[in-house]
């Protein structure tokens, strides 16, 4: 039973300092993964820091389907999911999406929401122009980094 509370101690430290690091570095994630142990902190829209243990896994086969899609890699209009989670193209079941291809978008208008740990993080344009493609289905799950949509 020893063990286990010290385990307990260990990861709580772990957690501080992941959350110590994401403030003075102003990333809005960090995961790691040591002894078979997975730990995900992030920034949540309005600041919050949110932490995520998931059991040990292995990796999900949405990653290996973004590697193998068509879409470009980078660019200064490509949105990248910046969290694991699911996507929405709307607020609200029923509602019109934010926007679909051939809208026009200015900087910082939300283009998509990401649910990440019944968290709703709205992902804004990175830059004014047209949504040229949307790579996501709605509600489709989604790893970091993984493309969501291009702005031209």
């Amino acid at each position: 039973m020893a063990s286990a509370s010290k385990k307990s101690k260990i990861d709580q430290d772990l957690i501080k300092d992941l959350a110590d690091l994401l403030s003075e570095t102003g990333l809005s994630e960090i995961e790691i993964e040591q002894s078979g142990l997975r730990v995900r902190v992030a920034r949540a829209a309005g600041g919050q820091v949110a932490v995520a243990m998931p059991a040990p896994t292995t990796p999900a086969a949405p990653a290996a389907t973004a590697e193998e899609a068509s879409t470009p890699a980078s660019g200064p209009g490509l949105v990248t999911s910046p969290m694991v989670g699911t996507v929405y193209h709307s607020s609200a079941p029923g509602t019109p999406a934010f926007v679909k291809v051939g809208d026009t978008v200015s900087k910082g208008q939300t283009l998509l929401i990401v649910e990440a740990m019944k968290t709703m993080n709205q992902i804004p344009s990175p830059v004014a122009g047209r949504v040229a493609e949307i790579f996501v289905d709605n509600s489709q799950p989604v790893e970091f980094g993984e493309p969501l949509m291009r702005i031209e």
